[in-house]
């Protein structure tokens, strides 16, 4: 893939020699080291202290040493697939999470203290509740809502981002009634009775974001809700300070629009944009890119552009997902395909032939088929070995759609979070085959190279807690999905969230990995996560996270 161009690394003013207990460089031999050595953002040399001192000699200028005694050192953690600026808009919002609470009741108390706190006529939003896990196995009603404010929008986003519940007063204000139809690709969900609940799912979001917010059926959904560019900004930089404090340093954006271009460019322009931010364009924007001439990587070492993101079905956490003979948890709800099929083979023809990676949106088999097949297509036209055509989240594939993937050069890009979160209820769901929630075990075996990311803000950007789901496969709730054989080793989930990370961006020439030449991204952590036992990984702590061979982040 192209080298793009370096970041201004000039506050660094001496070449550095840092020193650890042990620095795993997740490279292909997977070598441990206890020394490297960094200048002008990048390694120099990495092994013990005497080789990087003897590599040092040659550089000419006094070297500064850094020690960081019993730490542990790896890549920076590369999250192939988030969305920062909806994280740090969550951010703002009411954290209804199970952390924080475990019933509607409790929902309803913490964003009512929230509506206290506000000014008058200001929204009240929170986000992070998974119906399963709640004592009521369901969700809230716009009634419950109603308990909070009738005066004001109130929403509850729901932890697959996909929709969530709005009070009563939200759904007049949009004009809907019981009366009002379903959009095409979502729905206002109504009881026994025809009465409207307050639970919605994608396009019926369009009331929250504008008719514009939401285009299922062609390019899938934005739920950023619009806010002044100065407070976006603000957004921008809590979700970086997060990623940097859970050890990330490279992001791939999986859902941009000119909204978030837009801020990432002022961002930058700031000073301020200290991660690594690879962009992927919502396909509504192809046309555009094409026209433009944007048909490769482009940008600086900081912020580039990397391909375009597709849509093809909803989620398993929001009953969105398209499983066309319904869900055993409730056989009425089939999901939605956000194209037919021929039309999305199309749009996946044209961004491969220009020479565009692709991104999609996959859960349900029926959606990954869709997927492989139009990719497959594309590929018997215009033969590339080294496309790199991705499937997000990539949920339920097949055995045979696997063999498949491996066979056209397919990555995977999974969330093991999203199982640690709510496993139980994609087994709840769509019965035993939720059991097979991200195989990361099965693309081992077949020889498809599959990625760790967050999702953010459907799970929160803490690699550590991403990788020890992947090694045990056991839920916040204790419960352990499926069987061992789709379980991965600790060094192989390293691998996943670092230099796997940066081949599914396009990045591995300079990121994921700790070798000469390399950019110098680095977290340093309280212990080692290939020593520990498997369930204390995400115990470990991040003390310090480097990015261009520069401190971004330490812990006090």
């Amino acid at each position: 893939m192209r080298k793009l161009t370096p970041f201004d690394t000039s506050a660094q003013t001496a070449p550095r020699i840092v020193t650890a207990r042990g620095i795993h460089t997740a490279d292909a031999g997977a070598t441990t080291a206890t020394a490297m050595l960094i200048d002008r953002g990048r390694i120099l040399a990495i092994g013990d202290l005497a080789s990087c001192e003897d590599a040092a000699s040659g550089v000419g200028l006094a070297v500064e040493r850094v020690d960081l005694g019993d730490a542990v050192i790896v890549p920076g953690f590369v999250d192939a697939h988030a969305h920062p600026l909806m994280y740090g808009q969550m951010m703002s919002w009411v954290d209804c999470g199970p952390e924080k609470a475990r019933s509607i009741p409790e929902i309803v108390a913490l964003l009512r203290e929230a509506a206290a706190s506000l000014p008058a006529g200001r929204p009240v939003r929170g986000y992070g509740y998974e119906q399963r896990n709640l004592a009521e196995k369901r969700h809230p009603t716009r009634f419950e809502l109603d308990e909070v404010a009738t005066d004001r929008e109130v929403y509850l986003m729901n932890a697959s981002g996909h929709g969530g519940v709005v009070n009563s007063h939200t759904l007049e204000t949009g004009g809907v009634d019981r009366d009002t139809p379903n959009p095409d690709g979502g729905e206002f969900f109504r009881d026994a009775d025809g009465e409207l609940t307050g639970e919605l799912s994608d396009a019926a979001c369009n009331i929250l974001t504008g008719v514009h917010g939401v285009k299922i059926g062609h390019h899938g959904p934005n739920f950023h809700l619009a806010d002044e560019p100065e407070e976006h900004l603000r957004q921008l930089d809590a979700a970086t300070r997060r990623f940097l404090a859970g050890g990330v340093t490279s992001i791939g954006d999986a859902q941009v629009t000119r909204r978030e271009f837009d801020m990432y460019l002022r961002l930058a322009e700031a000073g301020r944009l200290e991660l690594r931010v690879s962009m992927y364009l919502l396909s509504h924007l192809l046309e555009e890119a094409l026209e433009m001439g944007l048909v490769g990587q482009f940008g600086n070492a900081h912020l580039s552009f990397a391909g375009i993101k597709f849509y093809a079905d909803g989620t398993l956490g929001g009953w969105t997902a398209y499983f066309p003979d319904g869900y055993v948890g409730d056989p009425c709800r089939t999901g939605q395909l956000y194209h037919d099929p021929a039309e999305y083979a199309g749009l996946i023809r044209k961004a491969h032939v220009a020479g565009l990676q692709t991104a999609t949106h996959a859960q349900s088999p029926t959606a990954i088929e869709m997927v492989v097949s139009a990719i497959e297509a594309a590929l018997a036209e215009r033969p590339d070995a080294d496309a790199r055509h991705r499937i997000e989240h990539c949920g339920l594939p097949t055995p045979e759609q696997i063999e498949r993937m491996a066979a056209s050069g397919i990555r995977p890009v999974n969330q093991t979070q999203h199982y640690f979160n709510w496993g139980e209820g994609v087994e709840e769901a769509i019965g035993t085959p939720g059991e097979r929630f991200n195989p990361l075990g099965e693309f081992e075996r077949a020889g498809v190279g599959y990625t760790i990311s967050s999702d953010a803000p459907v799970a929160e950007p803490i690699p550590l807690e991403a990788i020890q789901t992947a090694v045990t496969r056991v839920t916040r709730r204790g419960h352990k999905l499926g069987p061992d054989d789709l379980r991965i080793t600790a060094l192989a989930a390293l691998r996943a969230h670092t230099i796997e990370g940066a081949i599914s961006i396009g990045r591995e020439d300079d990121l994921g990995s700790l070798e000469v030449g390399k950019y110098a991204d680095f977290a340093v952590l309280s212990d080692d996560p290939l020593g520990v036992p498997a369930e204390d990984i995400s115990a470990i702590t991040v003390r310090e996270t480097w990015v261009d061979g520069e401190r971004r982040h330490r812990v006090e």
